[in-house]
């Protein structure tokens, strides 16, 4: 019995041994540090899933295939309804500056690259989107709540002390004024307009062309290709080749999978599904919990 243990301990370390390297090896391909490319020039695929709201990791990931000489073009996987403006446009600057530092970028539009996600894939060279892709809704939207009458209804009394004309617009506890809801609207435009002349530069466009299908509607990918929304039908290996094809790679080109977030436990616990040794390790490894998002 005990040998068998130790027989198994030694297994065990030498597996976490071996997916340490793998782990050190496929991250250091993907970030270019250390020297020279491993394994000759790629195409990487880089992922923008769910709501908008925190890019760092993906603006990082852009940079480090923006400095990463084995990495020739870049395919934007986006599976996105949109979200925040700011940090949608540092999204769209920052494969802006990929390609200006003379690497291709194709956009593969997965079940829903709308708003924001479509303004981060006007960035791109080329899109790609399937037939029946949700895209376009190329709009700008604020929702404020209006509770005054629950609030009086339950002798609810909102005092607000203010410095500034509009420093509590959208307050909740009343209705908007006519000005305030100019002052609104004037905002919604100018950020309509910036993303309407997002869209017009880069499908090369004309604005008022652009303007005449830019009023928050959504678009299947048939219906995007025929407004030239989007350059092409097809699903993610289509934009894998077209990426590799305009930066003069042999076909099908090499590709770097997209970056996963893992550790050795999910490994461990993939690997030894089902086995005693699954049994042990699983009081440690907590079930997965989706996230929750508010947005206005």
């Amino acid at each position: 019995m005990g040998r068998r243990l130790t027989i198994v301990g030694a297994a065990l370390l030498v597996f976490l041994a071996v997916a340490g390297l793998f782990v050190i090896v496929v991250g250091g391909a993907r970030s270019g540090e250390g020297g020279p490319a491993l394994f000759g020039p790629r195409v990487a695929i880089v992922e923008l899933e769910g709501i908008i709201i925190d890019v760092d990791d993906v603006v990082r990931e852009l940079k480090a295939d923006r400095e990463n000489p084995a990495i020739r073009a870049v395919v934007m996987r986006i599976n996105s309804p949109g979200g925040v403006v700011g940090p949608t446009q540092e999204l769209h600057d920052a494969v802006l500056r990929l390609r200006k530092a003379g690497k291709p970028v194709v956009a593969s539009l997965g079940a829903v690259a709308a708003s924001g996600g479509y303004y981060v894939a006007v960035a791109c060279d080329q899109i790609y989107a399937n037939p029946g892709t949700l895209t376009g809704s190329i709009g700008v939207i604020m929702q404020l709540a209006n509770v005054e009458q629950l609030m009086k209804k339950v002798g609810v009394d909102y005092v607000v002390v203010k410095a500034g004309q509009y420093k509590d617009i959208g307050n909740i506890s009343r209705s908007m004024t006519p000005e305030e809801r100019r002052v609104l609207q004037a905002l919604l435009d100018d950020v309509h307009g910036q993303f309407i002349g997002a869209v017009a530069a880069g499908r090369k466009l004309d604005r008022d062309q652009v303007a005449r299908f830019a009023d928050g509607r959504v678009f299947s990918g048939l219906q995007a290709k025929d407004l030239k929304m989007v350059d092409a039908l097809g699903g993610l290996e289509d934009a894998v080749l077209a990426a590799g094809k305009l930066a003069g790679l042999s076909s099908p080109p090499s590709v770097i999978q997209p970056r996963r977030h893992f550790s050795i436990m999910d490994l461990l616990r993939s690997q030894f599904s089902g086995s005693v040794v699954a049994a042990l390790l699983r009081p440690a490894l907590p079930a997965f919990k989706t996230p929750l998002y508010l947005m206005d």
